[in-house]
């Protein structure tokens, strides 16, 4: 499961099996959120997190997106 980064001990990652559109997991203390960003930013789902939780992650993926997607396709495109 590659790690992104970490940012105030939330975990922003993607899964070795994942699937497209490409798309950001962010883990924190058993909670997890996950949002699509290929396109625009979209939540998916939310399981555990407060608002303001919500706000800094979405924050927090706005300003590093260029980040997430240059990853998520170095990685994908050395194992596909």
């Amino acid at each position: 499961m590659p790690t992104i980064f970490i940012v105030f001990g939330f975990i922003f990652k993607f899964y070795s099996d994942d699937h497209e559109p490409i798309h950001v997991h962010v883990i924190k203390d058993g909670n997890e959120a996950k949002y699509n960003v290929e396109t625009e930013i979209e939540q998916v789902f939310n399981h555990g997190f407060k608002k303001h939780e919500i706000s800094m992650i979405e924050s927090i993926i706005e300003e590093n997106v260029e980040i997430i997607k240059n990853r998520w396709m170095e990685y994908f495109k050395n194992t596909r």
